[in-house]
């Protein structure tokens, strides 16, 4: 059960399925963008960028102002899913372990389906690639994604690169022909034509990887922009792309009949990654950042059977922990007892005809915890209707000064020790949830062989959390010098591990890779680069697979070296046996290199006792 909030804030009024008639229940699209942020629209004033779509979608509804999320992805979706500010979560961070939504959160997927909807969700998740992570295990029905945090990362399909990849359909891998992001609003079509077709309320969350970097897309829309410099080019073309793909399916719902009684929303999950060097709307910082532009994005809602078809522009200040008790509100929903919220229904907020002059301020909180544990006050805006409070020292009145210029904290110590007061509350409420390690659970009846990626590797420094940085032997303290690679005279220890949670006793079969199932590749051997595609960025299978001089493999368990076996010129993988208790465990099997370096094993597989 999730904890009790001890904020002011709490949704105020639970309803029953019985309230809402079912046909009044509307289908409910949610298309979610990675990296775009609020000035890389043709509407928010962009004097480049091409949006005519997603513009003529703004021009006919509800568009929240002042609406904010967590300074980078994984958190956002966090948010975005639970209903709950993205520490509290276990996810503040897009990797190291601390991009999984812990098992005992329940998603937007999962309150939906239980009242009745049918979900499915596209592209991608970023909330864990392993049971009980996956969409799939949290209330989706329909799951067509890539894996990791993005299209090439490392726990996705090997040698994916945006174009003709293969991705996970419910689990099973298959291959696909197209531009990711086309390929990912096909098979929503697809879906959401399925579902219509049989009469059945949906829920479709089709959640891009585009715009994010390595940035690539189709020629034909980096053509669009041949007059701006590449990473520009590049950068609008993935989103002009979305706009098309926005637009195709307002005409799918249209063609349908169901477009007047589908809840439509368009947002983005963080500041802009690329585009603040044309416009951001007059915001300072952009993703990543604690100042407006790192976390201040587009809401679009447009719903015609409730009158959410005008132009209207609400300036209340919002969060992502508001979508949830939103959503589930608007589709008459149950909510359940045990769960409490973070955020309010901001219904009102979304409505034209809405009195919302008695709206109540609020304060709220958004970070950026890129780190192993939350640091107090790291890269973090505390946030008014009026004020921000960044870094605990910074003062700003976003009304008169919305690009955050001058800090007006010692004109105001009332004010800042207002806001200080709340997030010193905040901290302690969520303080204690921040050593319940994420863990990826071996031995269950759902999960009998799982697949780990350094991806999700626990550690103070950065993990390999890309296929470039598995090719170029990320970890392997490497010396460059004219065209040859050594390594350094110190050895290096492999300090990295993953959270496991061992369900069901009993022997386990570990088999340890240098490079992933579907590479077919020797440990030691080194690998060709892959074929580029178009865009601005070099595609991370690109980088020339570096070969690793591995002698032997070490199975380490809670920081012991359990056992040690020679790795063969030609073997693909070291496999040990090993009786695992129930319970937590840290996992850290590495190869020794022949200059006594520890190098972590990249990819690793495990079978529990059920299936060896």
């Amino acid at each position: 059960m999730n904890r009790l909030l001890g904020l002011p804030l709490l949704l105020a009024v639970l309803l029953t399925s019985g309230q809402v008639a079912a046909a009044e229940r509307p289908n409910i699209v949610v298309v979610i963008a990675d990296d775009q942020g609020y000035g890389d629209l043709g509407h928010t004033g962009n004097p480049i960028i091409q949006t005519p779509h997603i513009d003529a979608l703004a021009a006919e509804s509800t568009s929240l102002t002042d609406y904010h999320v967590a300074p980078t992805c994984s958190p956002t979706r966090a948010a975005l899913m639970t209903g709950h500010w993205t520490d509290r979560t276990g996810v503040w961070h897009t990797i190291n372990g601390r991009s999984m939504l812990r098992e005992n959160e329940v998603t937007l997927g999962q309150l939906l389906k239980d009242n009745g909807y049918i979900t499915g969700m596209f592209g991608k998740w970023h909330l864990g690639d392993n049971y009980p992570y996956r969409p799939e295990d949290r209330g989706f029905d329909e799951v067509y994604r890539h894996g990791g945090g993005g299209v090439g990362q490392t726990p996705d399909l090997w040698d994916n690169a945006y174009f003709d990849g293969s991705y996970f359909h419910n689990g099973k891998v298959v291959p696909a022909e197209g531009f990711c992001t086309d390929v990912f609003f096909r098979q929503a079509h697809r879906f959401i034509r399925q579902q219509a077709d049989a009469g059945r309320p949906f829920f479709a969350y089709v959640s891009t990887n585009a715009p994010h970097g390595p940035l690539h897309c189709p020629q034909k829309y980096l053509d669009r922009y041949a007059d701006q410099p590449a990473a520009i080019a590049a950068f609008y073309g993935m989103i002009t792309n979305i706009d098309d793909n926005v637009g195709a399916t307002r005409k799918l719902l249209a063609e349908l009949g169901i477009a007047e009684n589908t809840l439509f929303i368009f947002t983005t999950d963080n500041g802009t990654a690329t585009g603040q060097k044309v416009f951001n709307a007059g915001m300072r910082g952009k993703k990543g950042s604690e100042y407006d532009g790192g976390h201040r994005v587009p809401f679009i809602a447009h719903w015609p059977a409730a009158g959410w078809n005008r132009q209207h522009a609400c300036d209340r200040l919002c969060h992502a922990v508001d979508v949830v008790p939103t959503l589930v509100e608007l589709a008459g929903g149950k909510l359940r007892n045990d769960l409490k919220w973070d955020g309010v229904s901001i219904r009102q907020l979304l409505d034209p005809a809405a009195d919302v002059s008695h709206w109540p301020d609020r304060m709220l909180v958004t970070d950026s915890q890129r780190v192993r544990d939350p640091i107090k006050w790291k890269q973090t805006a505390v946030m008014s209707q009026r004020w921000r409070l960044v870094n605990g020292k910074e003062l700003y009145d976003i009304n008169a000064d919305p690009g955050q210029q001058q800090n007006v904290a010692a004109d105001h110590p009332a004010q800042v020790a207002t806001m200080t007061a709340f997030y010193d509350g905040w901290w302690r409420e969520l303080q204690p949830t921040f050593a319940r390690t994420t863990e990826i659970y071996l031995g269950h009846p759902a999960a009998g062989e799982v697949s780990l990626t350094c991806h999700d590797w626990i550690s103070e420094r950065y993990a390999p959390w890309n296929q470039q940085m598995v090719r170029a032997a990320g970890g392997y303290p490497r010396q460059t010098g004219r065209g040859k690679d050594s390594a350094p005279k110190s050895a290096a220890r492999h300090e990295a591990h993953w959270a496991v949670k061992v369900v069901t006793a009993g022997e386990y079969a570990i088999a340890v890779r240098r490079w992933p199932v579907e590479a077919n590749r020797a440990i030691g051997a080194a690998v060709p680069p892959g074929q580029p595609v178009p865009g601005a960025s070099q595609a991370f299978r690109e980088t020339p697979g570096f070969a690793l001089p591995a002698v032997s493999a070490c199975l380490r368990i809670d920081g012991r070296d359990l056992q040690t076996v020679s790795v063969e010129p030609d073997a693909c993988e070291v496999r040990f046996t090993v009786e695992l208790e129930a319970g937590s465990h840290q996992l850290a099997p590495f190869f020794r290199t022949s200059n006594d370096h520890e190098v972590g094993a990249y990819y690793c597989t495990v079978t529990g006792p059920e299936n060896n």
